[in-house]
């Protein structure tokens, strides 16, 4: 029987570096208080965000991820022919097909690298590093771009009170390479879509058809509060627990950006010693979905690059239910 031929796997990999973009309009609680006929103050102290960053009407959802993959090549001192995948994760791009990862590999000159994109809203960057992960470690790749990105502006009913308020655009690029030990742990990630109405959408496309208005997002709020800071914990003990590290091992916290009192009731939950760094970039760039914790993590090593090297546990979690998370080295 013929043998075949099989590709020479690594010991691990790890995240080279990180690019970021932010939308360009700082929008403050004031300018959406009036149609959900609320105020400044309720929204701090639901959310914590004091504004957001939204991108202007002539910059598309993969304008903002070329601009973080090109500072995220730049600081791994990489071209775009060096990226052996990409890895687009958004629930905003502006069309069903093509990928947005197809029209940013060619942007960066990364053809004729795969490319595809990932529709799991909030975790989807946790399950691109997965991927990423497992297609470096295999043997399939040497470096691949991982990238979250949305521009939720464009899914935003502005009379909502569910979630209008709390979302931003944005873009996280990170490149994983090849390492001689792991710098990303094992992925601690699932899925429960018998809760999909929890987070949604208010129509389908197709809808629109038959006169319905163009589909923006709604969630139960209450609902995810409770998963998130119940369940996620949950999951984020199992992910320390799978890289076999404590909390106190933690140089950084970095999750999901969806709300400031359930990242305050994760730490609390999860008891992390005042030494852990916890990513609190909500309150000023606003929940980006899928690109917060890259965006998060960009603002955390700018603020704090002391921490470069060190331990931090990522965690997204979102509409679907979907959820993701891992234990990663900081580049």
């Amino acid at each position: 029987m013929t043998t075949l031929a099989s590709l020479p796997t690594r010991a691990g990999s790890r995240i080279l570096s990180v690019g970021a973009a932010r939308g360009e309009v700082v929008v403050p609680n004031e300018e959406l208080v009036g149609p959900i006929d609320s105020s400044d103050e309720w929204i701090r102290q639901r959310t914590g965000i004091v504004t957001r960053v939204r991108a202007g009407e002539g910059v598309q959802a993969v304008d903002l991820a070329e601009t973080a993959s090109r500072e995220a090549l730049e600081r791994a001192g990489l071209t775009g022919s060096q990226i052996d995948a990409v890895i687009v994760s958004t629930i905003s791009n502006t069309v069903q097909t093509p990928s947005m990862a197809a029209l940013l590999t060619a942007r960066l000159g990364a053809t004729p690298a795969p490319a595809f994109d990932i529709s799991a809203a909030c975790a989807g960057y946790a399950y691109g590093v997965a991927q990423a992960d497992a297609l470096v470690r295999s043997g399939m790749a040497e470096h691949v771009l991982v990238v979250g990105v949305e521009k939720l502006s464009e899914i935003i009913d502005p009379t909502d009170r569910s979630i209008s308020f709390l979302l931003g655009d944005g873009a996280g690029a990170v490149v994983i390479g090849a390492a001689d030990e792991p710098g990303i742990s094992p992925s601690v990630w699932g899925s429960d879509g018998s809760h999909w109405e929890t987070i949604r959408m208010t129509n389908s496309l197709g809808s629109m058809r038959d006169g319905e208005p163009w589909p923006t997002l709604r969630q139960d709020g209450q609902k995810v509060f409770r998963w998130a800071v119940w369940e996620m914990a949950k999951k984020a003990r199992e992910t320390l627990d799978a890289a076999g590290v404590e909390p106190a091992d933690l140089a950084a916290f970095i999750p999901h950006q969806a709300n400031m009192r359930i990242i305050d009731e994760f730490a609390k939950q999860l008891q992390l010693p005042d030494s852990v760094v916890i990513a609190r970039d909500i309150a000023t760039t606003g929940n980006t979905s899928a690109a917060s914790i890259p965006l998060a993590m960009h603002r955390i090593l700018e603020e704090h690059p002391e921490l470069s090297g060190g331990l931090a546990l990522q965690i997204g979690f979102g509409a679907g239910l979907v959820y993701g998370a891992q234990v990663v080295v900081l580049p």
